[in-house]
């Protein structure tokens, strides 16, 4: 599991980072005992520094989310799931609060929230990859 990131988003890169593991555990793509990829790869992968990737792994593990077995990797805790459902959950809530009252805030009604939410919804891949064009194009021609 390698996650994406966008070093143009306004998101930190190792938070970027953090962010992609945890959604993938609270969603079960990473399991107990999944192993991620070393430091070198990941920041091989992405065109990150590795210190960046290292911060990324030590605060989730300070979370409690990984675990590291020296000379062996980083690995997905046990018992880790839940507890990243829940909170990944809130912090989803926290934004899409805070979203909607912006939205509400400059002048969008609930269609065109909701519009620009299911045109979103459809869309695959990370939360980070730049805003796909028809997306953005929902807000130009609002009203």
């Amino acid at each position: 599991m390698v996650p994406s990131v966008n070093i143009h988003s306004s998101v930190a890169v190792y938070a970027q980072i953090e962010n992609e593991i945890r959604f993938a555990i609270a969603s079960g793509r990473l399991k107990f005992a999944d192993r991620l990829p070393s430091v070198r790869q990941m920041s091989e992968t992405l065109g990150v520094n590795p210190n960046t990737v290292a911060k990324a792994y030590r605060d989730l593990e300070v979370m409690g989310l990984l675990y590291t077995r020296r000379g062996m990797g980083v690995y997905v805790n046990k018992g880790v799931q839940a507890n990243c459902q829940e909170s990944c959950g809130i912090q989803i809530a926290e934004k899409l609060h805070e979203v909607t009252q912006e939205a509400k805030a400059a002048g969008m009604n609930k269609k065109e929230i909701a519009a620009v939410v299911a045109k979103s919804f459809a869309v695959d891949g990370s939360p980070y990859l730049e805003v796909p064009k028809d997306i953005i194009a929902l807000a130009k021609t609002q009203k």
